[in-house]
């Protein structure tokens, strides 16, 4: 493999292993301080014993997140060092305003909210959570500026002279019409994975609380936590739905090739159908591909909001894509991962649903439920939102191939700015030193995909706290003045 591939799979592997934190952080991040919020408004204790439980979750999630999430900026200056020349301009701007309007409000509010359970008021307290929460999803907005731009480029002029595109408007960067589909799919989606989080470690303790004889706790602490992760998963799958709607439109128009090689739509058709099934060798010639179970003319309408309406194929969209950039370049991408990967990303929700669905009817009326079957969905559709985003991300930068930077097919688009993948590697840094990287990464991250496991369980599995005090400065009395953290890890 040359480095051009090696590069490719380091970053691959390196950003889809980050990605598992990401989206419970956003989600969960909130879903704390809403927590934290009714047990200061309403002085209930099982709000305060669920906000500490599900709070060292949270901690032990954003810990390892920032850990893997550095090595996604070397990699830019190394092994991409090229496509960073030729975009710095650009894509640094919205990076450098993440770290400094969001990152660093995120990790010192996240350390005064650590630190300050016995030292801070109330509510001063409290708004540090809150704090943290409005910096995370910020934090998601800039970074998600930065990839919008590199599917869609706006904002920007190339230079003729010096071979960079350089920006020229950041506010359109900033408003740029994929960021702005783009930001609540994603942010939806991670509270999907939040919720569903929420609700499954409740449910698998609610039916534990009852096999134990326990039914007050199971009623009191776990119903509400379980209560309060579906109403998130239902909430949120509204949004996921109506975003993925928009943001596939969008796609239909700035990236055709990405939505034709999603539904392996080889020839262009009117009416195109909506493939659940396609069977055959789904390698860029599509030669022998055979759509077995369809639903008709849905393809269509997702694309336009008709059912008739013509969409190209992968071939025509090739054609045309060597009459516009130049021929001898294969402008499809990988038409079994694009394909496949569309369909994951949808069809993982189920878990979600059906934790959602289940919950609905066994706590009806005020109900607990003790069914075994039931604490095993629970643990059974966590992993499903976050297998869904994961695979979300490989059909968003897969579907994209070759380019690095998509250029704009729309004559109001920026003129000149796009880059083939190809060329957005370092011509410095050589197969040798990308490999050894990419081992040790790889091993490096499966220790912590381990330890992260590890924590997780060991914290799940002890659940809530038998009893909270009261840990304001009001509440503190001199014996307990001089205790360390209350709330440590």
């Amino acid at each position: 493999m040359d480095a051009l591939d090696l590069a490719r799979w380091q970053f691959g592997i390196t950003t889809v292993y980050h990605f598992i934190f990401v989206p419970l952080t956003i989600g969960l991040s909130p879903l704390v301080a809403l927590m934290q919020t009714f047990w200061v408004r309403t002085g209930d204790e099982r709000w305060l014993r669920l906000t500490k439980f599900f709070g060292k979750l949270l901690l032990i999630n954003f810990a390892i997140g920032v850990a893997t999430g550095i090595v996604q900026e070397f990699q830019f200056g190394m092994n991409w060092s090229e496509y960073s020349r030729f975009v710095g301009d650009v894509f640094g701007a919205p990076l450098a305003m993440e770290a400094l309007a969001a990152f660093f409000v995120e990790s010192t509010f996240l350390g005064l909210w650590i630190f300050g359970w016995d030292r801070l008021p109330k509510r001063i307290h409290l708004a540090c959570i809150w704090a943290v929460a409005i910096a995370t999803n910020l934090s998601a907005f800039f970074i998600l500026a930065a990839n919008s731009w590199m599917q869609h480029p706006v904002g920007a002029v190339l230079n003729e002279e010096t071979g960079r595109a350089e920006m020229v408007d950041i506010g359109a960067v900033l408003s740029n019409p994929t960021l702005l589909a783009a930001f609540p799919h994603t942010i939806a989606a991670a509270f999907l994975t939040a919720g569903t989080f929420v609700a499954g470690i409740g449910a698998w303790w609610m039916v534990r609380s009852h096999g134990a004889g326990d039914a007050l706790t199971a009623r009191t602490i776990y119903r509400p936590a379980v209560v309060l992760g579906v109403v998130t998963v239902l909430v949120s799958g509204v949004g996921v739905a109506l975003s993925g709607d928009w943001q596939a439109k969008l796609m239909f128009d700035q990236q055709p090739m990405k939505m034709a090689s999603a539904e392996a739509l080889c020839e262009g058709e009117n009416g195109a159908a909506f493939s659940l099934l396609t069977i055959g060798d789904l390698s860029n010639s599509c030669e022998g591909v055979t759509h077995v179970l369809t639903i008709p003319g849905v393809t269509s309408f997702l694309a336009s909001g008709e059912f008739d309406s013509y969409l190209p194929g992968v071939d025509e969209l090739q054609e045309r894509s060597e009459l516009l950039y130049g021929e001898g370049v294969d402008y499809r991408p990988n038409l079994a991962v694009t394909y496949w990967s569309f369909r994951l990303m949808i069809g993982l929700g189920a878990g979600s649903a059906a934790l959602a669905a289940a919950t609905l009817w066994l706590l009806r009326r005020g109900r607990t439920v003790g069914h075994r079957w039931f604490g095993r969905l629970g643990l059974l559709a966590i992993p499903t939102p976050f297998l869904a985003s994961a695979f979300g991300w490989i059909f968003t930068e897969m579907g994209r191939q070759p380019w690095v930077v998509v250029p704009n097919p729309n004559p109001s688009g920026v003129d000149g700015v796009w880059m083939l993948t190809a060329n957005g590697v370092s011509s410095v840094v050589g197969p040798g030193a990308v490999l050894t990287s990419m081992i040790a990464f790889t091993a490096l991250y499966a220790v912590l995909a381990v330890l992260w496991f590890r924590l997780m369980a060991r914290y799940a599995a002890h659940g809530v706290s038998a009893s909270e005090p009261d840990v304001s400065p009001d509440a503190r009395s001199d014996a307990d003045g001089d205790r360390p953290l209350s709330f440590a890890y």
